[in-house]
């Protein structure tokens, strides 16, 4: 999701579910370009106008859920990411996060519920440690701190460490500060494991922010050592815009640093979503990343949010967050090309490899002018010879499509709620969607935890692909042919 300033201070399935409201603050963002031209894509054919009833489930006949674990004080705030381990799934929430139990998939149980506020508490693990991002001013580092203006100099934002090992109690260690916080952070393992690195993401600088001072074209990496975390530091912050980023129009977003940056480790390859520019990074040397290609797209793109990579590396999708989730864009009046995924080939080897727009993908369906629906998290199902992946769409809800021809993406599988309202806008839906050892968790920012079941013949082969943890901005290979 978009933070726009610090105020520091069908044929169908149904279920009839609670409402909850949520509002999501709004704002129109668009576009970006640079040396590469993006052509227009093909007119796409008219969406599905049949918008499902408030809190109606409908889904395509091969997709379908099997289970939602709703939310409870005093995790009742929004929820944002999620990171797999072993039989463990780890939810944040803008209040903290939830460890739930999913070794009985149709039936997730909570192992513990954290209450350590700072949005957005975006989430990763590695071993016994789990990292939250905390990207709103508070007063201090603790899991008690109150809201400060981020024009305080003696306001916190960073990274926060915790000891997983009894994932009954988890035990918060460590704490570093960044530079205009972290927003979204990326786990990367280091070379001798040994330690891992977080790539830290943030943004919106501004001249009264001690600690988020214009220009802010860099990112924080911490080094964290495995064996002694509470060690843990800021060791390097690259700039990756030394000439300076997207300069931003009436369209699209200025490049104030990146939204997202999603690691290949075993290609030492990453793709950074930030802002107003799309990046393709060598990170060989973990500690000094470096840019090789960056693109923009002036005509349709309104804010790069994030990336992933196809399992041979040889094609990346952005996605576009038109609106920063708080705005109705998958309508006709948006139309298919804005608020989507752009596909990019990858071609060339080493520093000149390069990334060509291939298409647009979004979901075929319209929703209502009561949701908020542009494209979101997912991440690739490890289907053997094919690209496939699951994203989120907020309120537009799952959507599971095919992407080996990269110039004409298709959908398989959706599923998704009716607006959480029919006459007023209320913010909502799946924050994140991700496949992870033969299922699907979506974490709904309102109604909780989802999990669903795909059954589909093109997606079979996913079900022998089993990882002991996952990290989806910290994207695996698998077996291929």
């Amino acid at each position: 999701m978009i933070r726009f300033h610090k105020p520091r201070l069908r044929r169908l399935r149904v279920v009839a579910l609670a409402t909850t409201g949520l509002l999501v603050a709004s704002a129109l963002v668009a576009p970006a370009s640079n040396a590469q031209t993006v052509p227009q894509a093909a007119k796409a054919p008219a969406l599905t106008n049949t918008i499902p009833g408030v809190d109606e489930i409908v889904s395509s006949p091969n997709l379908r859920q099997i289970a939602n674990v709703p939310k409870v004080a005093p995790l009742d705030a929004t929820n944002s990411d999620i990171a797999f381990q072993g039989k463990y799934a780890f939810a944040g929430n803008y209040n903290g996060f939830v460890i739930y139990d999913i070794s009985r998939p149709s039936a997730p149980t909570v192992k513990a519920r954290v209450l350590c506020p700072g949005s957005q508490n975006d989430i990763s693990v590695h071993g016994d440690l789990l990292f939250l991002s905390t990207d709103s001013s508070r007063s201090d580092d603790s899991c008690n701190s109150t809201t400060q203006g981020a024009d305080v100099k003696g306001s916190w934002e960073g990274i926060k460490v915790f000891d997983i090992k009894d994932k009954a109690n988890p035990r918060y260690i460590k704490s570093v500060e960044t530079a205009c916080g972290s927003h979204t952070h990326t786990l990367v393992p280091g070379k001798d494991r040994k330690a891992v690195y977080l790539y830290v993401s943030s943004y919106s600088p501004r001249a009264e922010f001690p600690d988020c001072q214009p220009p802010h074209d860099s990112i924080s990496i911490i080094k964290v050592p495995v064996k002694k975390p509470t060690d843990a530091a800021v060791v390097a912050t690259p700039n990756l815009f030394p000439d300076g980023g997207f300069p931003g129009s009436q369209t699209g977003s200025a490049t104030t640093g990146c939204h997202d940056i999603t690691a290949y480790p075993s290609k030492d390859l990453a793709a950074g979503a930030c802002m107003g520019d799309g990046i393709l990074l060598d990170i060989k040397n973990r500690e000094a990343p470096r840019v090789i290609n960056r693109v923009r797209d002036e005509v349709n793109f309104a804010f790069w949010h994030s990336a992933t990579f196809n399992n041979s590396g040889t094609k990346v999708i952005f996605t576009d967050e038109l609106g920063g989730g708080g705005a109705a864009t998958c309508n006709e009046t948006v139309g298919p090309n804005r608020g989507a995924d752009a596909i990019y080939d990858i071609a060339g080897r080493g520093n000149a490899r390069t990334m060509t727009f291939r298409s647009y993908y979004k979901i075929p369906r319209a929703n209502a002018d009561t949701e908020n629906c542009v494209a979101h998290n997912g991440s690739l199902i490890p289907v053997l010879g094919k690209d496939i992946m699951v994203q989120a769409w907020y309120q537009g809800g799952i959507s599971v499509f095919d992407f080996t021809d990269s110039a004409n993406p298709k959908e398989i599988a959706f599923w998704e709620r009716g607006p959480l309202s029919a006459d007023t806008f209320v913010g909502g839906g799946t924050w994140s969607a991700y496949y992870y050892n033969g299922h699907i968790y979506s974490n709904d920012m309102v109604k909780g935890l989802d999990v669903l079941e795909l059954n589909d013949w093109r997606t079979w082969s996913a079900k022998l692909t089993r990882y002991q943890e996952l990290n989806v901005q910290t994207q695996p290979s698998y077996l291929g042919w």
